[in-house]
């Protein structure tokens, strides 16, 4: 069992948010940070059996800015 799995969580094209775990097949999207949060929670219970549940999420938010050089 791992003890933690990890979501970069980026701002959506289409608005609001997605995020998708490192080194698994899981990605959500949701309108707003509150939301997402629960939709992670929701997505890591239906992919892992409880015992093998990691015990933490960890958010890791990527932020893409352009600047004039």
């Amino acid at each position: 069992m791992k003890n933690e799995i990890i979501f970069l969580v980026e701002e959506s094209p289409e608005g609001g948010y997605q995020a998708r775990a490192l080194g698994l097949s899981i990605f959500t999207q949701a309108e707003t940070l509150e939301e997402l949060k629960e939709m992670m929670q929701d997505a890591v219970r239906c992919h892992f059996e409880e015992d093998d549940r990691p015990a933490l999420i960890r958010l890791h938010f990527v932020r893409e800015e352009v600047i004039p050089a």
